[in-house]
């Protein structure tokens, strides 16, 4: 018996795995967070503004979307702290302009005292609230970047 699965039932399997990625696929597992980090519960924002987002994010759904789903980590260290908030949109995620002007103010961009990034890639949101130092950061956005590719 010969079975045959047509061309366009395949891609649409093999496609449907490239771009099925969650929340759960992106946050950082046990055995990836650096030894020196401990998991901690609820928020631990290196300023307000992000946990604000975060907390109210369907009051501004209106302008950067509506949110399907949304997790938070949080971190600590003895020379560290943050959190890493996630962010999974209906549709593309449409509040850059927003979201710089409520993290960073006028400045456009992160700052000592407003150090937040994020990374905005289709459906997709990621604020990393942490200084730019964080060896915990750098080891999240790089699992984020490939696997949003």
């Amino acid at each position: 018996m010969k079975i045959t699965i047509p061309v366009s039932a395949l891609f649409l399997l093999l496609s449907t795995n490239l771009f099925s990625q969650t929340i759960a696929d992106l946050k950082l597992k046990p055995k990836e967070i650096p030894k020196t980090y401990t998991l901690s519960d609820g928020n631990i924002c290196i300023t307000p503004q992000a946990c604000s987002f975060y907390n109210d994010i369907e009051t501004y759904s209106n302008i950067v979307g509506t949110i399907k789903s949304k997790a938070i980590q949080s971190f600590k260290s003895k020379t560290d702290r943050g959190s890493i908030m996630y962010f999974e949109f209906e549709h593309t995620f449409k509040g850059d302009r927003f979201l710089q002007g409520l993290l960073w103010g006028k400045n456009g961009q992160p700052t000592d005292e407003h150090p937040e990034e994020y990374l905005a890639k289709g459906k997709f949101l990621i604020i990393w609230s942490f200084r730019p130092e964080s060896a915990l950061k750098e080891k999240s956005e790089s699992k984020i970047e490939a696997l949003l590719e």
